[in-house]
């Protein structure tokens, strides 16, 4: 038996007065996994725990059949293993991204006006970060290169701040109210001034705006933990797994679980990400021995954060297309019985371009059941119309693995 989980982040939205009253869902055009719901269960599935935040680390944990309430120890941990980070147990971690942020002269009056600094290229966040590095590094605190505006901060012998707030949550907005308050908050806070005025007339950003593009100018600090410990996904589900994605969150739970790391070439994580090489790794990783492939695709996620409704869709279609369509011919045509999980791990609504913590929509199929249902389309309405409620992704993690 082979197992896929086709995992869209933040694919489920709310109806969008922009579009007519619908959902990207709905408008867009996914024929092969509308194909899939009328031998398949259709439903409804918390992804989230009740009292946590609706964050992509505890939701993918999650639907990877890991409870978060368990095991989670922050987001920024979780991104250090994939950089390769060796955490001690008393150090802590910081998600560091690097944003564009207005450019009033005090620093408490900014806004936040990119959280990912126009999607800044890896090798140029490199050169930013490295030269952050030189000027702020000491012995207590270290900053490492990850991704894009991904990168990572560890204090040594630290401890949680926990009044920092995710970017994303805050597009647009002024920054004043979100920013650290507590004293161990207010040395993030520091750093954070001191890169600003490091950063703002660097050669990097003088190039990226004569070229029409935003900064990178700040450094913000989020999503904070300590070194964590997951079980491995061969002794907790007795099979071989493995993970795509192109983002560091994903691929550090990958390592951390023990699961195979597959690297795709082209993979951004956005809509201009390579949709058919992650579908090929796939295959040609259930060819190679792996039991199951948990496909992560950040592309929806990312477009719901910038509120481009355009691209969310595209970016479902070309998962239908380029992803769920080669993979279904491959497994079937293979003549051996497989299963195949659809969902986001959260909503990323357009109009609010935050993640919330409601319910996802899900397709569990099954190639040797005769599962029916009178659903004709993926939707969240069509979900929610079936009645089928799982309260769990270590529920469902059970239903679709046993």
């Amino acid at each position: 038996m082979k197992y896929v989980v086709i995992l869209g982040d933040g694919m489920a939205d709310y109806r969008q007065e922009s579009l007519g009253g619908k959902t990207p869902l709905e408008l867009a055009k996914k024929p092969n996994i509308d194909g899939l719901c009328a031998r398949a269960e259709v439903g409804k599935l918390r992804t989230v725990p009740w009292g946590m935040k609706p964050g992509s680390d505890v939701a993918n944990l999650s639907v990877l059949g890991y409870d978060p309430k368990e095991c989670y120890t922050g987001r920024s941990p979780l991104e250090a293993a994939s950089i390769g980070i060796d955490l001690k147990s008393t150090d802590v971690t910081a998600r560091a991204n690097l944003v564009t942020v207005s450019d009033e002269s005090c620093y408490a009056e900014k806004t936040m006006i990119d959280y990912s600094a126009g999607e800044i290229s890896t090798a140029e966040a490199k050169i930013l970060i490295e030269y952050l590095a030189k000027e702020l590094n000491d012995d207590v605190y270290t900053l490492y290169a990850g991704i894009s505006y991904r990168h990572c901060l560890v204090i040594d012998k630290g401890e949680v701040a926990g009044d920092l707030t995710p970017p994303h949550d805050i597009t647009g907005k002024p920054i004043k109210e979100y920013l650290p308050k507590s004293q161990l908050g207010k040395r993030y806070l520091a750093i954070m001034e001191k890169s600003y005025e490091l950063l703002r007339n660097h050669p990097v950003n003088l190039e990226r705006i004569k070229q029409g593009k935003r900064p990178a100018n700040s450094l913000w600090f989020w999503g904070e933990g300590t070194k964590p410990a997951l079980q491995s996904f061969k002794e907790k589900f007795n099979l071989n797994g493995g993970i795509i994605s192109a983002v560091d969150l994903l691929k550090g739970i990958g390592k951390l679980a023990k699961m195979r790391v597959i690297e795709v070439e082209g993979a951004t994580g956005n809509y201009d990400t390579n949709f058919s090489g992650k579908a090929k790794a796939c295959i040609d990783a259930l060819h190679d021995g792996l039991d199951y492939v948990y496909l992560h695709m950040e592309a929806p996620d990312e477009c719901g954060h910038h509120g481009d409704a355009e691209h969310k869709i595209y970016s479902i279609e070309q998962i239908d297309e380029k992803v769920v369509k080669p993979i279904l011919e491959s497994l079937r045509s293979s003549g051996e019985p497989f299963a195949m999980l659809i969902c986001p791990d959260h909503p990323t609504p357009l109009n609010t371009m935050t993640h919330c913590a409601e319910p996802v929509p899900y397709i569990l199929y099954r190639s040797d059941d005769s599962l029916s249902s009178s659903v004709k389309s993926y939707t969240e309405d069509m979900a929610e119309e079936t009645g089928i409620f799982v309260e769990s992704g270590v529920e469902m993690a059970k239903r679709f693995l046993e």
